[in-house]
């Protein structure tokens, strides 16, 4: 049994090949404050403004109205408001305060790539033959070459697995046996698998598709390992496979429950190598799994491509390098080297709309470092900041360490993710931009269940202690708005600062009592 998460969503891929010469086409409640928390909250009041024209009056006293009410949650607020037609300023509260954006950061990460690569832009991933053919032997070097390429191989992409395709067309081809060398080369980016400002927990103890990965610049199946689980005799320790088989070093001590129904599987990972525990307890007669990251992607991918080769009957016998362990003249320089296969990704913009309208963390961070300098995330932050600059922000005092916003590093003040919107609402760009973020209430994505029925799209962010929204909307006279909400340092239920947040938004796009 092999487990796969969902896939979601029709995306075309194009497959191109090429052998020699040739070519062939493949194709809630509200939380009441209690009394001594109220001047916590009064001392952020301070910096609340608005310009004295009668638009911005009307807002500033509709968003005053909301977060001084007693249901609104202790915190620190920050606001921005901007009429994105005019370039006004409506509202500001702590607008120049340095704030955690969580996932909002994603808007910096998608309004970068589309300025610095464009909504058209496609990823390579080919594999180079340079060598002999003999017979129906491959004798040569075999060269897995990534370009940072979020969705190949990624189950949240339709279509078939690259991987797999290329083994069976090899052995179309007649290809039986392959010798020499199986090279991943991942240069495409640093080798750096983490982000600064990570929660340790994210990598040693989550077994999810959207946390706890490592990026690469060869990547495939967004870097996760499945592990398929079957339940055994009560008492007995369940039965564990892996695909590929053998890549992860499994310690078992996972049980097998009398009971019939309900799973509790825990996941620890081992820092720096590829030792997984499973523990907890399955049911009798449970057949699923899970999926685990993987530290090394570019050993994930070639242990996965022998997989796939073995699969459809070809001897492997090469070994398995990543580029970086090779002496420089030991590396290869494609100057001899064919291309048998390439994969092409899906458009950018594509890609982009699962980032935000999914809170797609692993491509938000493949994407970031796909337009930093040299692959890196120090590169990828000078690329937001210059967009920014560009944008009329000053970024003295910004942080940006990661793609996705996961990182506690980074800090954004609502004014320059607010100003940063406003510049893409006056950009060539501003309609591939605005449809990668949600529509209010959309199905299927982090507004589904969220302000339905209102002119808005937004991005929402979320970490321990931080909610944030911002977008576009629309006001009820029909003037474009962007808004930005940060809500930081608070211990109140999260569901009653996103209740308030979602109560600031309604108060801009909707003509009745906030």
């Amino acid at each position: 049994m092999i487990f796969s998460p969902p896939y979601r969503g029709l995306r075309t891929r194009k497959t191109l090949y090429a052998f020699g010469l040739a070519a062939m086409l493949l194709a809630g409640v509200g939380f009441t404050l209690a009394p001594q928390q109220k001047p916590a909250q009064a001392e952020q009041e301070v910096d609340s403004t608005a310009t004295s024209g009668t638009a911005s009056s009307v807002v500033a006293h509709r968003m005053d109205a909301v977060i001084n009410e007693a249901s609104a949650p202790a915190a620190m607020w920050g606001v921005f408001v901007m009429d994105a037609s005019s370039g006004e300023v409506l509202y500001q509260r702590n607008a120049n305060v340095p704030f955690m954006p969580a996932s909002t950061n994603k808007l910096l990460t998608t309004a970068t790539a589309l300025d610095a690569l464009g909504g058209d832009f496609r990823y390579e991933t080919t594999l180079f033959f340079d060598g002999m053919v003999e017979d129906a032997t491959l004798r040569g070097d075999l060269i897995l070459k990534g370009s940072g390429d979020p969705t190949f191989g990624s189950p949240d992409m339709s279509g078939p697995d690259p991987l797999r395709q290329w083994a069976r067309r090899l052995a179309e081809m007649g290809v039986t046996r392959i010798e020499g060398r199986l090279i991943g080369d991942d240069d495409a980016f640093d080798d750096r698998p983490y982000a600064e400002g990570w929660d340790i927990d994210y990598i040693t103890s989550q077994s999810s598709r959207l946390i706890g990965f490592s990026m690469g610049g060869l990547s495939y199946r967004n870097n996760l390992a499945e592990v398929m689980v079957k339940g055994n005799d009560p008492g007995n320790l369940a039965e564990i496979a892996q695909q590929p088989p053998d890549f992860l070093t499994i310690k078992n001590q996972l049980d097998t429950a009398s009971r019939s129904r309900g799973r509790a599987i825990r996941a620890e990972r081992r820092l720096g190598n590829e030792s997984v525990t499973l523990s907890g307890s399955v049911p009798r007669g449970f057949d699923g799994g899970l999926i685990v990251p993987v530290t090394d992607p570019t050993a994930f991918s070639l242990q996965s491509f022998v997989y796939h080769l073995r699969q459809v009957g070809i001897d492997v016998q090469a070994e398995v390098i990543d580029i970086d362990d090779l002496e420089s003249d030991k590396k290869p320089t494609y100057e001899s080297a064919r291309p048998l296969f390439v994969t092409y990704s899906p458009p950018l913009h594509k890609i982009l709309s699962i980032i935000n309208k999914e809170s797609h963390n692993f491509y938000a961070e493949q994407v970031f470092r796909s337009f930093g300098w040299e692959g890196t995330a120090a590169g990828a932050e000078a690329r937001v900041k210059a967009l920014l600059g560009r944008a009329g922000v000053s970024t003295d005092g910004l942080s940006i360490r990661d793609g996705s916003g996961l990182s506690r590093k980074d800090l954004v003040t609502p004014e320059a993710m607010g100003r940063l919107l406003a510049y893409m609402y006056k950009n060539a760009d501003r309609e591939a931009f605005q449809t990668t973020m949600a529509k209010a209430g959309e199905p299927g994505t982090t507004l589904s269940y969220r302000l339905g029925g209102l002119p808005v799209r937004a991005k929402t962010g979320s970490l321990a202690y931080v909610r944030a929204l911002s977008g576009y909307a629309t006001s009820p006279q029909g003037e474009p708005l962007v808004f930005v909400v940060m809500a930081n340092h608070y211990t109140a239920p999260d569901y009653a600062v996103s209740q308030t947040i979602d109560r600031l938004v309604m108060a801009l796009a909707s003509a009745g009592p906030a």
